[in-house]
């Protein structure tokens, strides 16, 4: 089956579900409280369709590329990580303004900033001035894990957009593909995530692509001795090279879950025990960490119990550090602030 073929048909699979998904639309349907300033119905009598609009834009970007749902996905977290869930990753470059866009984690990488785009027209033109570029982008990453076959999980709302951005901090904050365990644990607690929600989280990576320059250094030089990550499988391995040579293709890329690239399941688990997985950062929770090791482990032999926790993991993501009542804007534009 071609991948516009499995697009479609996933999208189709996303629309029969989402008829019959009663998503909860105010805080008594959320347990009862609110999650600091944020709950489900924030938009209830100010945009009500509003998710049925990030959805749709977003089913038909999956539609028209598998890749996007892990794209929109993997901005989520890249933005959430740098002064909170606050949009400021899609902040252009202008007064001053020195975008997230050319961070090392961000440059030539990170993409989707269109489908953005497009989601923050179609709610301007429904329910002008309402709709924060934070909280689309936060229903976009929900909604591309259930267009890919993954967990739903009920988006609190109300966040606001940040009038500001920082470079440095996309630089430092954000765990990169040969950071160590200790690196990344650190750079996950730093946002109040613990290592269960580290595992979690990565088991994203069951879906998307990966670049060559991210991953070249397990292929030849692992520990800068010029000899490959020993704990790669061999023919897996082997495979990596003919799509990632010693020098050059540096955009090439791999499918950070070689069985399933475009489905939300819990193959990348499976495949980690296998030692199979892409980047350092995905082995490194099977090889270096007995508590971590266990985690995988679990996810690899029960999906649905990795589909709750990741739902959990990402409604916490999703809650850092928000801007809410009277800090930050609703932009108009994801890419500058109001009056810029």
């Amino acid at each position: 089956m071609t991948m516009a073929r499995i697009g479609s048909f996933l999208v189709l699979l996303y629309l029969t579900y989402a008829l019959t998904l009663c998503i909860c639309d105010d805080e008594t349907n959320y347990g009862g409280s609110e999650r600091g300033n944020l709950f489900p119905g924030f938009y209830r009598s100010s945009c009500p369709r509003a998710e049925e609009i990030v959805r749709s834009v977003v089913a038909k970007a999956v539609s028209r590329e598998t890749r996007m749902a892990a794209s929109l996905m993997r901005l989520h977290f890249h933005d959430c990580f740098v002064q909170g869930c606050d949009g400021s990753l899609l902040l252009d470059t202008s007064g001053n303004i020195v975008t997230e866009k050319n961070s090392n984690p961000n440059s030539r990488s990170a993409r989707g900033y269109e489908v953005v785009d497009e989601i923050k027209a179609a709610l301007e033109s429904e329910c002008p001035n309402t709709v924060s570029c934070a909280d689309a982008l936060t229903l976009a990453a929900r909604d591309s894990s259930v267009l890919t076959g993954g967990p739903s999980w009920t988006v609190p709302l109300g966040r606001r957009d940040s009038t500001s951005a920082s470079l440095s901090g996309s630089n430092n904050n954000i765990p990169a593909p040969n950071n160590t365990f200790n690196t990344i644990v650190s750079r996950f607690n730093n946002q109040g995530l613990d290592l269960t929600d580290v595992v979690a989280l990565s088991g994203s990576h069951t879906i998307g692509f990966s670049r060559c320059t991210s991953f070249r250094q397990r292929l030849y030089n692992q520990s800068g001795n010029g000899s490959p990550d020993t704990t790669l499988e061999q023919s897996y391995a082997a495979n990596l090279r003919q799509r990632c040579p010693k020098s050059g293709g540096d955009q090439n890329l791999s499918e950070l879950d070689i069985n399933s690239a475009g489905r939300f399941d819990n193959s990348y688990f499976k495949n980690l025990i296998e030692n199979m997985g892409l980047l350092n950062s995905d082995e490194v929770l099977f090889s270096s960490n007995e508590q971590s090791r266990e985690l995988v482990k679990k996810y690899a032999e029960d999906q649905e119990e990795f589909f709750e926790q990741f739902a959990e993991s990402m409604v916490k993501m999703g809650n850092i550090s928000p801007l809410t009542g009277s800090s930050g804007e609703i932009r108009k534009n994801c890419r500058k602030i109001n009056n810029s």
